[in-house]
């Protein structure tokens, strides 16, 4: 429910803005606000859901973003209709994120043996995807053909829903502190075993670069696609669902992730998918045909989250529990902190040089982080996770 409501915003308020603007500095701008705090509140964010218990920290998270949007929906049936109450919530909801993912993904290893992070989050993967970015997209670019409000109403009522969910796991989430310690001396002990270990900040690197160039690209994606004077001439309904295409291949890649990485390897499938990555955020510079994109789109798909479940799975492994929301949180400040630049930099690059070249230069990037593989190898993990056996 948690990911339905996330696929529904994120496809709404860029369509709601349109409907206030049509320059792309300012509709990249959203995409910034709401990254925004993976730059500034991440370590912060990090420290706390390791003294907190993480199950009651994402019931928090959720309520407060469905209180932020349903506030959001009232102002615009008010009449309240200003592009600049889209950033201040927007804005808002990206520091409840922080909390909330953060939380997600920390609590995992509380509740599955780690022989078995790959395929827990493989089919957490799948459930999550198949909401975020297969049903949330589309049902997004419907619900804004009914009323911006009543597309924003909607999230709102699923993280209530979500939260009342999260209500019904049982036990303590709260990881046991041998003595106490400060918010700064916490966050300084999870920025140094990141920073240490070798391969989690190559990792790391290269998934803010990939973050930066993929927030550069569908930042300003909305002006290339909808609309009757855009390049693909795409109603909103039609966005949402070639939006959804990539969702499809998320999902297949989640679900196929453990057989991919058998028989290739973890190097050589994060290889292949940073390639997947490329034709991703290059394809619309080549065509505004919607059935290449969205079968680039599916490819795209498919290996972001291959590249995912290996890379959050060796992190879950290899970092004790106690540390795990700050290295967690510390690993989003690199590879989600870029996200707000990468949109800022797509809206600026688009106003000077258009919307296509934006899509080439992105892809270039992210073929170009290949060479980061030269230290993350097969035998760098496993000599990573053999180090943990032996503490």
């Amino acid at each position: 429910m948690s990911n339905l409501a996330d696929g529904v915003f994120k496809v709404a308020l860029p369509l709601v803005a349109v409907g206030f603007t049509r320059s792309p500095a300012l509709i990249a701008g959203l995409t910034f606000a709401m990254t925004l705090p993976w730059l500034l509140f991440a370590l912060p964010a990090g420290a706390l859901v390791d003294r907190l218990d993480r199950r009651q920290a994402m019931v928090t998270a959720n309520v407060a973003r469905a209180v932020l949007l349903a506030a959001l929906a009232l102002a615009l049936v008010a009449g309240a209709n200003s592009i600049w109450a889209l950033y201040v919530v927007a804005l808002c909801i990206g520091v409840a994120e922080t909390v909330y993912d953060t939380s997600a993904q920390s609590i995992l290893p509380q509740m599955v043996p780690r022989d078995q992070l790959s395929r827990a989050n493989g089919r957490l993967y799948a459930a999550e995807l198949t909401a975020n970015e297969f049903v949330g997209p589309p049902l997004g670019g419907v619900l804004v053909t009914a009323g911006a409000a009543t597309a924003l109403a909607t999230p709102a009522g699923l993280w209530v829903i979500a939260a009342g969910a999260l209500l019904l796991v049982r036990g303590p989430f709260r990881v046991p502190r041998a003595h106490p310690t400060s918010l700064r001396s916490d966050i300084a002990e999870g920025v140094r075993f990141l920073w240490r270990h070798r391969v989690l900040r190559t990792l790391a690197i290269m998934t803010g670069v990939f973050n930066f160039a993929s927030n550069a690209v569908f930042a300003i994606f909305v002006l290339y696609a909808v609309g009757p004077t855009s390049a693909m001439q795409l109603s909103e309904p039609a966005y949402g669902a070639l939006l959804t295409t990539v969702a499809a291949g998320s999902v297949t890649g989640s679900l196929a992730a453990g057989w991919i990485e058998r028989r290739l390897g973890r190097a050589r499938s994060l290889a292949v998918a940073f390639l997947g990555g490329g034709v991703l955020l290059g394809a619309p510079g080549l065509t505004a045909e919607p059935l290449g994109i969205a079968a680039a789109f599916f490819v795209g798909g498919v290996s972001i989250v291959v590249a995912n479940v290996i890379v959050v799975s060796l992190r879950q492994a290899i970092t004790p529990d106690r540390l795990l929301g700050r290295v967690n949180s510390g690993y989003r400040l690199f590879a989600w902190g870029s996200r707000p630049l990468g949109a800022a930099t797509g809206g600026l690059l688009a106003e000077f040089v258009g919307l296509r070249p934006v899509f080439g230069i992105m892809a270039a990037l992210t073929v170009a982080l290949l060479v980061g593989l030269r230290v993350v190898t097969d035998s760098a993990m496993d000599a990573a996770e053999r180090d943990v056996e032996h503490r």
